[in-house]
């Protein structure tokens, strides 16, 4: 720890809130955050453990509110992290494990959880370069799923993910634990079908789209011409005729077993790094 943090630290002495009462009403605030409802109003999220709130902080985002466990008190990581805080104008509160147990509805919970402000990025802010790839879900529903996507988007060097329709809420618990703290490294936009065909049209963005009736096989398709998007349907029902109709190329992967379909996280896995092999090699390996 450096001499500035710890003068930091110092600084913060009696700062701390010291929170042991479930009753309490910064605890109620916290704990309503696992409603999607009290998250789109107050435009915050939560997220757990030491290493994806450092992870996030070094990303340049700012934390809202600290809250970790007595346990982890005098943690030089944790100091570090609450010092940043208060930098920042957030909150600390040091609670016990029975009032951290309830915010994250785990009995064994990790000894720190961040809230956030979250971020929504627009279409037009995306600047689409040729090597780019986006992943575009139409109404993806299952929140392991979009969070694994959100994690696998963001190991294959995806630009970004675009929530189609009546998405599942990035920002849920159930979702950000997936992401294992990708989504802070991923741009996340909120769209319309129209205004994502829109988008695509003025951006320069060539479509493809895994269907049942796509003839082509995806292995066989050349993605280095424009910039990508893959468009991936809702998990019961795939995608509708409009947005089918409407994509460049209809692809599909080819399947030898029993099975009829893939779970949507792994088939977007299969096709962004079919989409990113030309541009992965051993030395990204880290």
């Amino acid at each position: 720890m450096t001499d500035e943090t710890r003068r930091a630290g110092a600084r913060r002495v009696g700062q701390v809130k010291e929170v042991t009462s479930l009753s309490n009403p910064i605890i109620k605030d916290i704990k309503a955050l696992t409603s999607k409802k009290d998250r789109e109003q107050n435009g915050t999220f939560m997220a757990e453990g030491l290493k994806l709130i450092i992870d996030a902080l070094e990303l340049g985002w700012t934390i809202r509110t600290l809250v970790y466990a007595k346990a982890a008190k005098g943690k030089p990581l944790v100091e570090q992290v609450a010092a940043k805080t208060f930098a920042s104008g957030g909150l600390v509160l040091e609670v016990s494990e029975k009032v951290l147990s309830s915010i994250t509805r785990r009995d064994n919970p990790q000894m720190v959880v961040g809230i956030f402000d979250q971020r929504w990025a627009s279409l037009d802010a995306l600047q689409p370069e040729k090597d780019a790839t986006y992943v575009a879900l139409d109404r993806v529903r299952d929140p392991g799923n979009l969070g694994t996507i959100i994690r696998t988007a963001d190991a294959a060097g995806a630009a970004g993910v675009l929530l189609i329709g009546d998405c599942t809420d990035p920002f849920s618990l159930e979702t950000v634990r997936a992401t294992m703290g990708s989504i802070f490294a991923i741009p996340l936009v909120r769209t319309a079908p129209d205004e994502f065909l829109a988008w695509r049209k003025r951006a320069g963005v060539e479509v493809v789209a895994t269907h049942l009736e796509g003839a082509v096989d995806y292995r066989t398709v050349d993605y280095t011409k424009k910039p990508i998007a893959l468009l991936m349907g809702n998990e019961q029902s795939g995608l509708p005729d409009a947005l089918a109709k409407a994509a460049d190329r209809l692809v599909r992967i080819p399947q030898q077993g029993r099975a009829d379909s893939l779970n949507l996280a792994i088939a977007t896995a299969v096709m962004l790094f079919e989409t990113r092999r030309h541009l992965l090699s051993l030395d990204d390996i880290r």
